[in-house]
């Protein structure tokens, strides 16, 4: 198992309403590309508009639900309100 960097968190546990920047995807060759295709780059702003099992997240204007295994692989850092 491996380990996350204490500043980092995944995608499913981020607050709703918070920002987060990616800092990392985890998984697959296939998959990586797949969410990064989506707009889930690394250094991409992304906001949790709602969700637990399912997280609904705002990533360059566009709303996308994410299963909680694929928010799982997607590691953030959590970004003061207000910035960007």
């Amino acid at each position: 198992m491996t380990t996350v960097p204490p500043s980092r968190a995944p995608l499913c546990q981020l607050p709703v309403g918070a920002t987060g920047r990616i800092c990392e995807i985890r998984g697959d060759e296939n998959f990586c590309q797949r969410i990064r295709e989506m707009g889930f780059g690394e250094a991409a702003l992304v906001t949790k508009i709602s969700g637990l099992t399912t997280s609904l997240c705002q990533v360059n204007g566009t709303r996308i639900a994410l299963n909680h295994s694929a928010a799982l692989c997607i590691l953030v850092e959590l970004l003061p309100a207000g910035a960007r």
